[in-house]
């Protein structure tokens, strides 16, 4: 079983002067969930290099077992510090793709036309896709058949309550609970903070950072046996 993980590259957090990017523990989780079963995994993002960490998402308060794992753990840093160009790839050698959230991603790879054509190629391959807590918002633009991917499909996402909490609703391009519903999917919720998983066909999506190690789960559980 090969699998692509996709972080964001953006770093500015809309006008604030503050910095923004992926969020540690919705990498970290899925990344050795996906080893531990024996994956191959392969890291990428539209810029290559070193993506920038969330820095709210790198501290005492965030830890997890995963986290620390992550630290003690210079073969995973190396991993994360040199990720694959986003647009050298191609979905064929891969079985399935995972999108971590973090705010970055609403601004570039919501809008980035690779990863859009990457998506609806792993669509197409029938090769699942998931995405947790802002990360579904990359799939605002991806068209199947005409049609947005999420119409009609059980998604979830960082909820527009979870948005309020961190005092971020008028900083982000869009909202994710909104930008789901307004195309088609039927967006569904836990409390917040609460890990919180839907699977529709191939397509995971997970709520929050609570909810990436389930939603990672889910994923795999959608790689046909004979791949894994």
């Amino acid at each position: 079983m090969h699998i692509l993980i996709v972080l964001t590259s953006h770093e500015e957090l809309g006008n604030t002067g503050r910095k923004t990017g992926f969020w540690l523990e919705e990498f970290v989780a899925p990344y050795y969930t996906f080893l531990d079963a024996g994956a191959d995994v392969t890291v990428a993002s539209p810029k290559g290099g070193e993506p920038p960490l969330d820095p709210a998402s790198d501290n005492v308060d965030g830890e997890t077992e995963f986290t620390r794992r992550f630290k003690a753990d210079p073969e995973a840093r190396e991993v994360l510090f040199t990720t694959v160009r986003l647009d050298s790839l191609a979905a064929e050698p891969f079985d399935a793709v995972f999108y971590p959230g973090g705010h970055g991603p609403l601004w570039d790879l919501a809008e980035d036309q690779h990863s859009i054509k990457l998506i609806e190629a792993f669509v197409a391959a029938a090769k699942p896709v998931g995405a947790v807590c802002h990360a579904p918002g990359v799939l605002r633009h991806v068209v199947v058949d005409g049609r947005p991917l999420v119409a009609g499909k059980l998604v979830t996402g960082f909820s527009d309550s979870e948005e309020a909490a961190v005092g971020l609703t008028t900083v982000v391009p869009f909202l994710v609970e909104d930008e789901l519903k307004r195309l088609g999917g039927r967006y569904e919720k836990a409390g917040n903070w609460k890990s919180f998983v839907l699977v529709d066909g191939l397509l995971a999506t997970g709520q929050n950072p609570a909810s990436s190690q389930a939603t990672a789960k889910a994923l795999m559980a959608l790689v046909p046996a004979k791949s894994r």
